[in-house]
């Protein structure tokens, strides 16, 4: 059966809002899906079994369930395998384990936090706020949006202060609507986006 339906479980309200306002520009028409933000990532971690065993129960042949979560400094193996251990003991199928076609779960991160896949387009950050310096996606520090050091979101939040944006500190949800909504995810430089969005697009296929 062909998907109609997304769920997506992510760790919080500004990965909710970037969903939102991307997602219709990326879903085939006719699809729906839904974001189910979490008060953190130790909160959706420690609420995941739970949550995808009620999935389990009656989740529809149709719909496909997108786990997104922030690296941060975790090991990326690490995580993955709790992720996908959580899938895998609540009865569900993973894109990892499971044949193509019957996959129920598919696992993602941002590396290490969604503000670097703004860095990863830089013009729709510049759609979005257009006094953003252009000059920032060609600076050596900038150009693998995945291995920005000292946090993504402390460096996104001081190259756009320098812009004259968010000076008493960046407001994310707003951040997270504005930049979604230009976002081409085609032209985007993060490895880390272009693997959540290469399983996005094959729910598609």
């Amino acid at each position: 059966m062909r998907v109609s339906h997304v769920e997506f479980l992510v760790e919080e309200p500004s990965m909710e809002a970037f969903l939102r306002a991307l997602m219709p520009r990326c879903l085939p028409a006719g699809w729906t899906f839904e974001v189910h933000s979490f008060q953190g990532k130790g909160d959706l971690l420690g609420k995941l079994h739970a949550r995808l065993r009620a999935y389990a129960q009656w989740l529809p042949a149709s719909w496909r369930i997108v786990v997104l979560v922030d690296r941060d400094n975790d090991d990326c193996r690490l995580l993955k395998r709790r992720l996908e251990s959580a899938a895998i003991a609540a009865g569900l199928h993973t894109r990892s384990t499971a044949a193509a076609d019957a996959w129920q779960v598919v696992n993602r991160m941002a590396i290490e936090e969604l503000e670097a896949w703004y860095f990863g387009d830089w013009q729709a950050v510049v759609a979005a706020f257009p006094r953003a310096s252009t000059a920032v996606a060609g600076k050596a520090a900038y150009r693998d949006p995945d291995a920005i050091r000292g946090g993504t979101w402390e460096a996104f939040e001081r190259t756009m202060r320098q812009s004259g944006y968010f000076r008493t500190g960046l407001r994310k949800i707003e951040a997270a609507t504005a930049i979604g909504a230009h976002l081409d995810p085609e032209r985007n430089r993060s490895k880390s986006f272009a693997r959540f969005r290469d399983a996005v697009t094959e729910l598609g296929s």
